[in-house]
C-alpha cells in the first residue's frame, strides 16, 4: 500500500493541535485515517453514517488515548462548536483529525473561533513525485487515468469513466445539495459537464450564463461552491507595477484533469494540479506563503503559471505539448525579471536546453518528479 505524502506530518502535528485534513472526495483521505488509527472502528466516526452520527451526538468516544477521526462533520451545523469543546477537555488524551470534501477553512457556520487550535492541510491527487514514477508512459497513463487513486490503480479506461460519472453525480446531488441548498440540479450538473472543456483560459461568467439559461449571480456562486468542494480551482493573475497585467480574469482547473478530452489543455491541468499541490504543500507543511498564479496582459501575452513567493515571482512555467522555440510571452516575462527562473514544459523532449534567453526548456517528468 503506498503510503499518502501528508502520513508523517499528520502524526507529527497530531502530537500539538488537531488537524484539518481537506480535499476532494475520494482522494484517499479515509484511507490515510484508517492507517493512522490502524483501522480500528471506534475511532473513526462520519458523519453520514447513521450510527456514527448517533455516537457524535451523544459523545461516546473511547476512554483510552489515541487518534480520533471525525469525517465530514461539518455538515453538522455547530460542529466548530462540538469541536472546540471536545479538544479543550480531552486534548490530553484524544488526537482529534477531522477530514472533510469541502473546504473546512471556509464553511465557518458561526460559533467560538477554533483559531490556534488545528493545522489545515490540504490534500491533493496522486502525483509524479509521489508515485515515483520514472518512465513516460507511466506520465502518459497518469495523464489518461487521473490521479483519484481508485481509478488509478484500477488502471482501467471503462473503469475510470464508470467512476468519474459516478463521482460528479454524487458531488452535485450530495455535498452540493446539503451545502449549498441549491434546489435546481439540472443547469448545475450541465455546468459540472461544461468546465472540462474550458480549463486554462479565463473564466466567461457570461457566456456560461447564455448557455445555462441562468442569472449571473448564479453561475458566479456555482463555481465558487464548485471550488469549495474541490472541484475546481481558480488560478488568478500575476501583476506587478512593471507590467500592465490584467487584474481579475481568473483561469480554472479541474481536480481531475482526465476530463479533459484534449491532450494539450489535459497537459496543462495535469501540470497546474501539481503545481497547486506543490503550493499548497509549501503554504500548509512548511509555513511559506505561496501563491499559483499566471500572467497574462493588456496586450494579451500570457504565461500559463507564475509561482509567486511572499507576492514575489519565484517561477515562470509555460506548457506545452511538445519541444518548441521559447514562448514569446515567457521571453518578455523573463526579460522584465531576469532573476526569476523560467521554464518552457514540454510533455515530450529528446532533451533538456538552456535557450539564448536564459530559458529552460524541461522534460515534463523529470521537472514533476522534483515536486511533491
Amino acid at each position: 500500500m503506498l503510503t499518502r505524502y501528508l502520513h508523517d506530518q499528520i502524526v507529527k502535528d497530531l502530537n500539538t493541535k488537531m488537524v484539518f485534513l481537506g480535499g476532494p472526495r475520494q482522494v484517499g483521505k479515509t484511507t490515510l485515517s484508517q492507517v493512522l488509527i490502524n483501522h480500528d472502528p471506534d475511532r473513526y466516526l462520519s458523519w453520514d453514517d447513521d450510527n456514527d452520527r448517533t455516537r457524535i451526538l451523544k459523545r461516546e468516544f473511547p476512554v483510552a488515548e489515541g487518534i480520533l477521526i471525525f469525517d465530514e462533520i461539518h455538515k453538522y451545523s455547530n460542529w466548530r462548536n462540538y469541536i472546540k469543546g471536545l479538544f479543550d477537555k480531552r486534548k490530553r488524551d484524544l488526537k482529534i483529525l477531522v477530514t472533510g470534501s469541502a473546504r473546512l477553512d471556509l464553511y465557518r457556520r458561526g460559533g467560538d473561533s477554533l483559531q490556534g487550535r488545528y493545522f489545515f492541510i490540504r490534500m491533493y491527487p496522486l502525483s509524479v513525485a509521489e508515485l515515483k514514477l520514472k518512465q513516460q508512459e507511466d506520465l502518459e497513463r497518469l495523464m489518461t487515468l487521473g490521479g483519484f487513486p481508485e481509478p488509478y490503480f484500477a488502471g482501467d479506461q471503462q473503469a475510470r469513466n464508470r467512476w468519474a460519472n459516478s463521482y460528479r453525480s454524487r458531488l452535485v446531488r450530495e455535498d452540493l445539495a446539503t451545502l449549498e441548498q441549491i434546489r435546481d440540479m439540472a443547469p448545475l450538473e450541465l455546468l459540472s459537464v461544461r468546465l472540462p472543456d474550458l480549463v486554462g483560459s479565463p473564466i466567461s461568467y457570461n457566456s456560461l450564463r447564455e448557455d445555462l439559461g441562468v442569472s449571473h449571480a448564479s453561475v458566479v456562486r456555482w463555481c465558487d461552491a464548485f471550488e469549495r468542494l474541490y472541484y475546481i480551482f481558480r488560478v488568478y493573475p500575476f501583476g506587478a507595477p512593471t507590467i500592465k497585467a490584467v487584474k481579475k480574469e481568473a483561469k480554472h482547473y479541474q481536480l481531475d484533469w482526465s476530463l479533459v478530452e484534449e491532450t494539450g489543455p489535459r497537459w496543462e491541468n495535469l501540470v497546474a494540479v501539481h503545481l497547486m499541490k506543490w503550493c499548497c504543500y509549501r503554504e500548509d507543511v512548511l509555513g511559506e506563503e505561496v501563491e499559483l498564479r499566471y500572467f497574462r496582459d493588456v496586450e494579451a501575452r500570457e504565461v500559463d503559471f507564475v509561482v509567486c513567493v511572499k507576492r514575489r515571482p519565484e517561477l515562470f512555467i509555460e506548457v506545452k505539448a511538445s519541444a518548441e522555440k521559447s514562448s514569446p510571452s515567457l521571453i518578455y516575462l523573463k526579460n522584465k525579471f531576469p532573476k526569476v527562473r523560467a521554464i518552457q514544459l514540454a510533455l515530450n523532449i529528446k532533451k533538456p536546453f538552456i535557450d539564448a534567453h536564459g530559458i529552460e526548456h524541461c522534460s515534463g517528468l523529470e521537472f514533476l518528479r522534483t515536486l511533491v
